[in-house]
C-alpha cells in the first residue's frame, strides 16, 4: 500500500469535507490511536497505523486490502465515496436528512429523495452540499448531495427532488462484487 500523493490527498479531503467539514481531524487522530489513508490500485483505504506496520510483513503483490475501503479514484482523477465509509462519516456528519418510513425503501433502491419523503432536515444546508441520510430511528442509510438548500426545501413542491442519491446500504446487496 502506498501513500496518497499530495494532489490525491487534497481531492480526498475536499470530498470528505463536503460531508463532515473540519471533523476530518477526528478521523485521523482518534482516541484509540492514529489512523491514515493509503492507496492500492486507485482505491483508498482507512487503516490504523498499528495494523499498517503489521502489514509490512506481507508482500505487496499478495496483499488484497487492509483497513476499510473509503472509495476509489476514477480514471479522470475524481474521488467517489463508497458506502463502506458510511459508518465513519455518519458520527461526524454536519448536514443530515431524515426520511419518512414510506420513503426508506425507495432510497435503498437508489432513487433520489423528494420533498414528500422528507421527515426532517438539518438547518443551514446549502445547495450541493454533502448530506448523510438517516431513517427516523437515527440509523444511517446512506449519503447524497443536497439538491436544494434548507430554505428552498420549505417552499418546494412535494415532488421536487431535495437530495440526489450517492450511495446507500442497499449497495451491499446490489453491488457486492464491486465493493471490495
Amino acid at each position: 500500500m502506498k501513500r496518497l500523493s499530495e494532489e490525491r490527498t487534497r481531492i480526498l479531503f475536499e470530498k470528505l469535507s463536503k460531508y463532515i467539514g473540519s471533523n476530518i481531524k477526528l478521523l485521523i487522530e482518534r482516541p484509540d490511536g492514529l489512523y491514515c489513508f493509503r492507496e492500492q490500485k486507485d482505491r483508498v483505504y482507512y487503516v490504523s497505523e498499528k495494523i499498517l506496520k503489521l502489514s509490512s510483513n506481507i508482500p505487496p503483490e499478495q496483499l488484497v486490502s487492509i483497513g476499510t475501503c473509503f472509495g476509489k479514484f476514477t480514471k479522470s482523477n475524481k474521488f467517489r465515496l463508497h458506502i463502506t465509509a458510511l459508518n465513519y462519516l455518519a458520527p461526524y456528519a454536519q448536514c443530515k436528512i431524515w426520511l419518512k418510513p414510506s420513503t426508506e425503501q425507495q432510497f435503498l433502491y437508489g432513487h433520489h429523495i423528494t420533498k414528500s419523503g422528507l421527515g426532517r432536515i438539518s438547518e443551514n444546508i446549502e445547495k450541493y452540499q454533502g448530506v448523510v441520510i438517516y431513517n427516523m430511528q437515527d440509523l444511517p442509510l446512506g449519503f447524497g448531495v443536497a439538491a436544494r438548500s434548507t430554505t428552498e426545501c420549505k417552499l418546494a413542491d412535494p415532488l421536487t427532488a431535495v437530495c440526489f442519491h450517492q450511495a446507500d446500504i442497499g449497495e451491499y446487496i446490489r453491488s457486492e462484487e464491486d465493493l471490495l
